[in-house]
């Protein structure tokens, strides 16, 4: 029998990193999305963290299964926005809820801090992903125009 899933989060809401040891373990899914995070992956999220961002992961006894990134923006149009900036199952888990759980998971915390819009980017190769959001009541408002600044 599987373990449950749970969701936990990683990090306080001061930035701090409550569970360091989830932490890493999160490593490996979290660079099934994001391929080009450096080598040092846990100082990378901790000044991400203390940017403002927040993460959870979806664990099943001691192996994580999901990731999240989010922070809360408040902007002129939406109000208060709740971001995702990652969402990520692992590869070899997928169709089996976890996208689901860490979506309403986000959507709990999103209420709970009073936002107006729960909102994230996905790139526009990530078909499957597309199904996803559509499926959980997401939809397009608008496109998202980028420049690189070197």
């Amino acid at each position: 029998m599987a373990a449950e899933l749970l969701i936990l989060d990683v990090t306080g809401s001061d930035g701090s990193v409550r569970e360091a040891e989830w932490l890493h373990r999160a490593e490996p899914v979290h660079r099934q999305l994001r391929t080009g995070l450096p080598a040092d992956y846990c100082a990378r999220l901790r000044e991400v963290f203390a940017a403002g961002a927040r993460m959870c992961v979806a664990v099943e006894g001691d192996a994580v299964r999901g990731v999240a990134l989010w922070r809360v923006i408040e902007n002129t149009y939406e109000g208060r926005r709740f971001y995702v900036d990652d969402l990520v199952s692992d590869a070899a888990h997928r169709s089996r809820g976890i996208g689901s759980a860490l979506l309403r998971q986000l959507e709990r915390q999103a209420r709970a801090l009073n936002c107006h819009v729960l909102a994230l980017d996905s790139g526009t190769q990530r078909t499957d992903a597309h199904r996803f959001y559509f499926r959980e009541g997401m939809v397009i408002p608008s496109f998202s125009f980028r420049k690189t600044l070197k």
